[in-house]
């Protein structure tokens, strides 16, 4: 063994210790930490040739990079639509790098079995019946790409083609239609070899609406003259989280033949309150879907979860035929079911949060982010200079410069709030019109932090 790594297994405890006392440090202070880094990174240094040891690594770590790392786990990151890591899914993420378990398969390891008990309570969480199973994988665009690759194969299965072996062209030209599509949807359609441009926007409805017109996705489905489609219903949008009406969206399926993918990738967790779970009033009758874990979920990049209810499908995709691990029979193992063979315990944090705060302490975290909006909001619409985009209908507040808001100043305006180290908010925009999205999912986040969010934007504007 090289003398260096001996040395290191030598005094492992007090490795381990070093690196509990700067992590300790450095959450003890992520609420005053500058919520971004605008200054230049330093410049690359040669690849050592003997080595530092960890001790001498974690200290030129410590030195040289962690300076310029984000306070983005903290409760003032209101960009795309950040989490952070809860107390206990910390924990979690520490003992999956000690285990290490490749969750693949269930041979030797009961990894296996921890992850189909963490989907099972995630199912139950969004109300998703038995009919659904899942898996874990890296993010909402793995999440929405393995649906909508289940998807490719209903429509091989509808045609009487197998995609899994004769490749995407064996179907033809494919339809897949949504009122407000998330971005990672035309990224999936690119990597399944359907096509960008097969995404078809249907019209939503008027008045500062993202939601889907049921009656005319009712009559772009009629226009395809009873060709199965794919349909991407959306469960939360980016700028404004809008709802579709996923309970009338499934019942279109009456009349026509289409697979019904639902993206909730953080919209999914409002079926934890009594108060707005009406907004996923539907998602159970999905063929396929989409939740993100590291987004409302609080648990430490990368984690996300799949629902299907025809895992027969997403074997024939995903499934490895190797003589080492074996055909996919009765309970297939992971391997057979998302893209990666190798595949990191992602579950293992989660198991740790929702043992440790269950349903109720994940709840009030969405009840309180959403009442944070909501209070941004209201700050927003009372200052001069600033006017809102749409109503705050759950954890995101959509806003503008009240006059001219051309894409210039209000690009100016995202950087100079980021300037100030108190938040970040990032750009869009919404109905033509340039604007700031700020979007509340992180378990730390105060009404306290809402003052310093609101006296940053005013400081400016």
């Amino acid at each position: 063994m090289h003398p260096t790594l001996a040395d290191d297994l030598s005094r492992l405890p007090e490795l381990l210790q070093s690196a509990r006392d700067l992590a300790a440090r450095e959450l003890a202070g992520l609420s005053e930490r500058p919520v971004v880094h605008l200054g230049t990174a330093p410049d690359r240094a040669a690849l050592p040739a003997g080595g530092a040891g960890a001790e001498g690594a974690l200290a030129r770590f410590a030195e040289r990079w962690a300076p310029g790392f984000s306070g983005s786990a903290g409760p003032r990151y209101l960009g795309f639509v950040t989490g952070g890591a809860t107390p206990a899914s910390l924990a979690g993420d520490w003992l999956t790098g000690v285990y290490d378990q490749n969750g693949s398969g269930s041979a030797g390891s009961w990894a296996t079995a921890l992850e189909r008990e963490t989907v099972s309570w995630l199912r139950e969480l969004f109300g998703l019946g038995e009919a659904h199973s899942g898996a874990f994988v890296t993010g909402a665009t793995a999440s929405n790409t393995v649906g909508l690759a289940i998807a490719r194969e209903w429509l091989g299965e509808r045609l009487g083609v197998s995609v899994s072996r004769d490749g995407a062209a064996a179907l033809g030209p494919v339809h897949v239609l949504s009122g407000s599509p998330h971005s990672s949807i035309g990224k999936a359609l690119s990597v399944l070899g359907i096509g960008r441009d097969r995404l078809r926007s249907v019209p939503v409805l008027p008045g500062n609406r993202e939601a889907v017109d049921v009656a005319a996705l009712d009559s772009a489905l009629s226009a395809l003259d009873g060709r199965p489609s794919i349909v991407v219903a959306n469960a939360g949008t980016v700028n404004t989280v809008d709802f579709d009406d996923l309970r009338a969206v499934a019942a279109l399926r009456e009349r026509h033949d289409f697979w019904l993918h639902v993206d909730a990738a953080f919209g999914g967790f409002a079926a934890l309150s009594p108060s707005y779970a009406g907004l996923v009033d539907g998602l159970d009758a999905a063929d396929s879907v989409c939740v993100d874990l590291h987004k409302w979920l609080n648990v430490p990049y990368d984690a996300a979860v799949q629902f299907t209810r025809r895992r027969d499908l997403q074997v024939a995709v995903f499934h490895n035929a190797s003589p080492y691990l074996g055909l996919p029979v009765g309970e297939p193992d992971f391997v057979h079911l998302t893209p990666e063979n190798s595949r990191r315990l992602r579950a293992l944090p989660a198991w740790f949060s929702l043992m440790a705060y269950g349903r109720d302490g994940h709840r009030e975290i969405v009840e309180r982010n959403v009442a944070l909006a909501r209070e941004l909001g209201e700050r927003v619409a009372a200052t001069d200079g600033l006017r809102l985009l749409a109503p705050v209908r759950l954890n995101v507040v959509c806003f503008t410069l009240a006059d001219d808001p051309t894409q210039e100043r209000v690009d100016a305006l995202a950087r100079a709030v980021a300037a100030t180290g108190e938040a970040f908010v990032t750009p869009t925009v919404y109905d033509g019109t340039p604007g700031l999205r700020a979007a509340f999912s992180n378990w730390r986040t105060s009404a306290a932090d809402v003052d310093r969010i609101s006296g940053a934007v005013a400081r400016a504007l």
